[in-house]
């Protein structure tokens, strides 16, 4: 029985080691009060936690980009890679993205896509020429439901668009996408299957963060991705209402064998080794709100 335990408790740490083979890391303005030797300690012990590549949602967020070239982010991210840690690189993020798409039908939809997707290119150049870092793949950090693309002809016209804009990029592009419930789980696969076909590294969050669906919904979905789209396992439990400003707080991601699936973890300031990312965070808007 105490064999049966101690391989049970081995296999159970293996899952989590590969569970956090990939992570995300969300770069947000206050993240810049941690000092270059915090950063090193993060990144020494992500890799430590078995962690290969660190996925950066994005390196522009609006106006602002994170200092540029010379600013923390660049110089955070030259000491994970100092890590061993490999680099997937978020583009540019529009903050309207979500009321956009809100707003627009499938021809104004298509337009905007195309002009984000231009704004992406820029920032990938600017990152190649002026950042110089080393690169694995891009990220595109605008997401993907099944909401706002449940027409067929809206799907159709988004993956000419990212086929088109992955030619154009020296590495892998990345893009994550999530479930509303609107798509048939067969279909939702189906659709993002077909991204994937189209040399698109797709990244399914499973949702447990969130807990928009129920666990046996969101199974649904997860049973029927194909094996080229990836999970992402929530690291967190939302504690934010409806129509508030987001809010989290640490949980453990599912440890569910992955299967035929890549696996990766949302996100960074939600892990152990990354919790002082979150309290310098949350010690931040604690000032804020006394300060107002």
């Amino acid at each position: 029985m105490a064999r049966w335990i101690m391989f049970f408790c081995l296999l159970l740490g293996a899952v989590v080691v590969r569970a956090d083979e990939r992570v995300f890391y969300q770069p947000l303005n206050v993240d810049a009060s941690l000092t270059q030797a915090q950063w090193q300690q993060i990144w020494q012990d992500t890799a430590r936690q078995g962690t290969r590549t660190l996925i950066v949602q994005w390196t522009a967020y609006g106006d602002s980009d994170f200092g540029g070239a010379d600013g923390w982010l660049a110089n955070s991210l030259k000491l994970a890679q100092q890590q061993g840690l490999q680099l997937v690189l978020g583009l540019r993020m529009d903050p309207a993205y979500y009321q956009r798409i809100d707003e627009l039908d499938s021809a104004g939809l298509g337009t905007y896509w195309q002009a984000q997707l231009g704004q992406a290119l820029g920032q990938q150049q600017k990152l190649r020429k002026d950042w110089k870092l080393p690169v694995s793949g891009w990220y595109l950090p605008l997401e993907l439901d099944d909401f706002h693309f449940v027409a067929a002809d809206r799907r159709a016209t988004l993956q000419r668009q990212l086929k088109d804009f992955a030619g154009k990029l020296d590495a892998p592009l990345h893009i994550s996408a999530f479930s509303a419930g609107k798509l048939a789980p067969s279909v939702n696969g189906q659709w993002l299957g077909e991204l994937s076909a189209a040399g698109i590294q797709v990244w399914w969050q499973d949702g447990a963060g969130t807990g928009k669906l129920s666990p046996l919904v969101r199974n649904g979905y997860a049973s029927a991705l194909p094996c080229s789209v990836g999970i992402v396992r929530e690291a967190f439990r939302q504690v934010s209402a409806e129509g508030q400003p987001f809010r989290a707080e640490p949980a453990r991601p599912d440890v569910t064998p992955a299967g035929c699936h890549n696996s990766a973890v949302f996100s960074l300031r939600y892990r152990p080794w990354g919790r002082v990312i979150l309290d310098n965070q949350h010690r931040h808007q604690v000032g804020d709100v006394q300060n107002h």
